[in-house]
């Protein structure tokens, strides 16, 4: 383990802080996993770290040590930091002392594990990190088998996705892809395309989720383009009772993918 570092002029301090900017993030193929959850699971996912900067002061249990200890040994050089720098690296409010430096998961289409019955989410053009997160959360808590991240409009490395997702990014594949590319692999593979759209007649409870199914949602302000919508075997609306027309999407794809597993746990 190194000396502290003490400095806001040292260069691991300046890189850390310019991963903060997607196009360095993208520039070096890197991101940043703040938090002992996070990195756990990171850790239990096989994600490749180059370092790891800690600040013991700041940690809020006793396991962190640990986990330290885990990825010290498999070759990461670690960083311990004084208090003042370690909360001018962290993004949050109240930091628990671990930051990691990370490589971009590059997640194909086959790396996706299909089942019988597989459940896929597609998030297409989700603009908030926050709201992308979530999905991610919610799809490990039914199992999906995987996510698919079209025509992305947030990084899914930004700092607020990890945080989010409280680590579940790393827990199944999750890929990128345009339109086109995703909707040709779903159609390769049997499944069948439920659309959430408000302009459907028919409720997503009202429906059955057989075999291969994806479930397909679109950005927070305009919903799915035209292409999905053309594309859907099956739109799908959650009933909107009170003055709203519209759920957040990350509520709406759990209410959605909750009632899949619902219905599969019945049978």
């Amino acid at each position: 383990m190194h000396e502290p570092l003490t400095s806001r002029q040292n260069p691991k301090v300046k890189f850390i802080q310019k991963l903060m900017k997607r196009r360095e993030r993208d520039k070096n193929e890197l991101f940043i996993i703040e938090g002992y959850r996070e990195l756990k699971r990171a850790v239990e996912s096989k994600i490749s770290l180059t370092q790891l900067f800690i600040c013991p002061e700041l940690f809020l249990g006793s396991n962190e040590d640990s986990l330290i200890a885990q990825i010290e040994k498999s070759g990461v050089e670690v960083f311990p930091c004084t208090r003042y720098i370690f909360e001018k690296l962290s993004y949050r409010d109240r930091p628990d002392g671990l930051i990691a430096i990370a490589k971009q998961m590059q997640h194909k289409f086959s790396s996706i594990a299909l089942s019988e019955n597989s459940l896929i989410v597609v998030a297409e053009s989700i603009e908030k990190p926050g709201n992308l997160g979530t999905i991610l959360r919610s799809c490990d808590a039914v199992n999906a088998t995987a996510v698919i991240s079209c025509d992305r409009c947030t990084d899914l490395y930004n700092p607020n996705v990890v945080r989010a997702s409280v680590g579940t990014l790393f827990t199944r594949p999750v890929i990128e892809a345009h339109n086109q590319e995703a909707y040709d692999y779903l159609k390769a593979h049997g499944f069948t395309l439920i659309a959430a759209t408000p302009h459907a007649t028919e409720f997503f409870t009202e429906i059955d989720y057989p075999g291969n199914i994806a479930i397909i949602v679109g950005t927070e302000q305009l919903g799915l383009s035209e292409f999905w919508m053309q594309k859907a075997d099956r739109p799908v609306k959650i009933p909107m009772l009170g003055g709203a027309d519209s759920l957040n999407v990350a509520t709406a794809t759990t209410l959605m993918i909750y009632e899949v597993l619902r219905q599969r746990h019945a049978t």
